[in-house]
């Protein structure tokens, strides 16, 4: 089991068609992801995009965008390791791991809901689209 598991969700009261593009785009990767190196897995359209992870991490990441009610689920989910001095994956533990995970999860927020703030224009809650 890698040492960073990030499962982060998060409503977003738009459809998936509006939310897709913003992680399809490679150009807007490094600006999300500065310190990871992402290389295509799967661009499933409007459900999302699968990544494998190089640079600070080694591993694997997901953007599964769920149609929910009349918005979407955007779900997150990191699964990597940093790399040791040999190029190999290094496992954290302890206190360095949980740190690393705090990191991570604050990261996919602050993506979340600035793609919230974005995209909803400010659209009230109970408001149709």
């Amino acid at each position: 089991m890698p040492s960073v598991d990030v499962v982060d969700e998060t409503f977003l009261a738009v459809p998936p068609a509006r939310v897709a593009p913003v992680f399809a785009d490679p150009a807007a990767w490094p600006r999300l992801w500065p310190d990871l190196l992402l290389e295509l897995l799967t661009d499933r359209g409007e459900q999302g995009v699968r990544w494998t992870v190089g640079g600070a991490l080694t591993g694997s990441m997901e953007v599964w965008l769920e149609p929910m009610l009349d918005g979407t689920c955007l779900h997150y989910f990191l699964r990597a390791d940093p790399l040791g001095p040999d190029g190999r994956p290094a496992p954290l533990t302890g206190r360095r791991a949980a740190r690393e995970v705090r990191r991570r999860r604050y990261r996919a927020k602050e993506i979340a809901f600035a793609l919230k703030s974005h995209l909803e224009e400010g659209r009230p809650p109970g408001q149709a689209p």
